[in-house]
């Protein structure tokens, strides 16, 4: 039971080297490594509060210190990307999911400004937008307020990418978005609103794909630290759902 939320021997080997505190890194050498990964994970697993990690992973503050000292280094988003591993760009999809925020979320000074909070019809809520590649797997992520409408991130997330394709339903259809597709020299899989007065065809065939960055997040969801945002800080939170990428790309 000690080891259900810890990493594998295989998946330590591909992690171990992308970790600071290793001896030769500049700075003091950190304690192990691998201990407190698992730490993490059993927060990222389980979404229990810190205050219950289990004392074989040591003291809960010391590691929630650490996490948060990583988090704000931004260690856990350059190893969610050093594991992205030949990502299959035939194609691209976006597509955002909403989850709720414990009240725990925004007790933290200054509220919910400028931490990814906002009020939906779900409440206090937090809108992850994520890019996949054609097998749904997770290339980038964004955070806004739930309020915030899917489109609004599609440019920055789709900045630099290529592919033959971007896949994405109809709360994408806008022209100005289409014009950024097409001037990447992509196709634009989008179904067009209503409220378009001529209709854009889309390739249909194409188009039932996007269930796969659908499963994408329902995997992701596994992990109840993703599930739902109990952290004040959306570095905090952003970081969460880094790791569970990571361990996608782990599988």
């Amino acid at each position: 039971m000690a080891k259900r939320y810890e990493l594998t021997n295989a998946q330590w080997a591909r992690i171990a080297a992308l970790l600071p505190g290793k001896a030769g890194d500049p700075g003091r050498t950190a304690a192990d490594n691998r201990l407190f990964v698992n730490s993490v994970l059993w927060v990222l697993r389980s979404g229990a509060h810190w205050h219950d990690l289990p004392m074989r992973y040591g003291k809960w503050k010391c590691v929630h210190t650490r996490f948060s000292r990583w988090a704000n280094k931004g260690v856990w988003e350059r190893v969610f990307k050093a594991l992205i591993d030949d990502p299959n760009n035939e194609y691209l999809m976006l597509d955002t999911t909403l989850v709720r925020a414990h009240q725990q979320a925004a007790t933290g000074k200054g509220g919910t400004r400028n931490q990814a909070l906002g009020r939906s019809r779900g409440g206090l809520t937090t809108k992850i937008h994520m890019l996949a590649d054609a097998l749904g797997r997770p290339l980038r992520f964004i955070l806004t307020g739930g309020q915030a409408h899917d489109i609004v991130t599609a440019p920055a997330l789709l900045d630099g990418m290529k592919g033959g394709a971007v896949i994405a339903d109809k709360a994408y259809d806008s022209n100005d978005l289409r014009r950024i597709i097409a001037d990447a020299d992509m196709l634009a899989v989008i179904p067009s609103k209503r409220s378009r007065k001529v209709p854009i065809p889309h390739d249909t065939v194409l188009y039932k794909t996007r269930n796969r960055i659908e499963r994408c997040f329902n995997k992701l969801k596994h992990f109840r630290r993703f599930a739902t945002r109990f952290d004040r800080r959306a570095g905090h939170f952003l970081a969460f759902i880094h790791l569970a990428a990571a361990m996608l790309w782990m599988r």
